[in-house]
């Protein structure tokens, strides 16, 4: 069985969406696909087919995150050791060409935002940064070219 790593914070967040999906969301969908139904001719009925490809989504978005949250490995980002880049791991950066430091957070997919300076495990970064320690370089191939960091520190 895959288990899929996530921080305790991410793990509620995909909790709080399925609850709201299966709550609000899917009830809502089922009385737009009755409404759409009463309106008669199915064939040629817009609403009808866009609630039911609504439906459709719910579904699987609810089916997604049941299987992530039954196969979460939830791991506490004060737990994890600071000696190699790790997921749930903060690392500052320094940008080699810029001289420009940056932090982020290691953390899985469903987590990521890069506002938040929250980075996936599995983007280019994330991958490139795992099992660095301070003072090693990281090669990430960008879209405008290689950039180089230089691991500062693991916080």
């Amino acid at each position: 069985m895959e288990q899929i790593p996530i921080t305790k914070q991410g793990y509620e967040v995909l909790k709080k969406e399925l609850h709201r999906l299966k709550t609000i969301e899917r009830p809502e969908n089922i009385k737009a696909i009755e409404t759409a139904r009463a309106h008669g001719d199915l064939s040629e009925n817009a609403e009808y087919h866009a609630a039911k490809e609504r439906q459709s989504f719910l579904e699987g978005r609810i089916g997604e995150i049941g299987y992530k949250l039954g196969n979460a490995k939830i791991i506490d980002p004060e737990t994890v050791p600071k000696d190699v880049v790790r997921f749930a791991n903060r690392v500052l950066l320094a940008n080699m060409e810029s001289e420009e430091e940056i932090e982020y957070m290691i953390v899985g997919p469903d987590e990521a935002d890069i506002k938040q300076g929250k980075i996936s495990v599995s983007s280019p970064v994330g991958l490139a940064l795992l099992g660095k320690k301070p003072g090693d370089e990281a090669v990430v191939q960008a879209p405008g070219g290689k950039r180089v960091y230089e691991i500062i520190d693991i916080l």
